[in-house]
């Protein structure tokens, strides 16, 4: 399983200009989270549609992504990888900013979306005060996984229709044959 492969996906738009977002310090804050680790944190009423935070890092080819990380544990899902489109990747974990710590969640208040290969993530519903940011991961499948792969990027995140993987698609259920 290369490390690569454990990057999160993002919605992707027609290229245009995009216009840069400013700082906003007074929106959002990364404290200790019940989800995992730290997370993103609204200090304000944020309403659907804004645009947040840009998702920063280095800007690195697939291959490179693989080589920095082909050392990792295999059972390690902490990732701070972002697939960009076939040939760049921003290691969030090199030079990135506080949108690394936007957990996942099968039930998100906000996407990714990519706009002229960038990465922004935005509201997808109105986020209340001291309500943490999320979006759905959906790191891809690799026909390399290993089995307990399901395991090693389980989903803590509580939602009642939670698929109990970060992982996208979901895992198939096996069907029993008829008697």
């Amino acid at each position: 399983m290369s490390a690569a492969r454990r990057k999160r996906r993002g919605r992707s738009t027609k290229p245009k200009a995009v216009r840069a977002i400013p700082s906003r310090p007074d929106m959002v804050r990364v404290r200790r989270s019940r989800v995992h680790g730290r997370g993103m944190f609204a200090l304000r009423r944020i309403r659907k549609g804004t645009r947040i935070i840009e998702y920063f890092g280095d800007r690195v080819s697939h291959r490179e992504a693989d080589l920095r990380y082909e050392d990792k544990d295999i059972s390690d899902n902490h990732t701070f990888l972002f697939i960009v489109d076939r040939g760049v990747v921003i290691d969030g974990g090199v030079n990135g900013n506080e949108a690394r710590f936007i957990n996942h969640s099968c039930d998100p208040n906000c996407e990714s979306v990519i706009d002229d290969r960038r990465v922004f993530i935005e509201a997808i519903r109105t986020i209340r005060p001291g309500e943490e940011l999320t979006y759905d991961y959906q790191i891809g499948r690799d026909r390399e996984d290993p089995p307990n792969v399901d395991d090693i990027f389980a989903c803590r995140c509580g939602a009642s229709s939670c698929r109990g993987s970060m992982l996208w698609p979901p895992r198939r259920r096996v069907r029993r044959a008829r008697t």
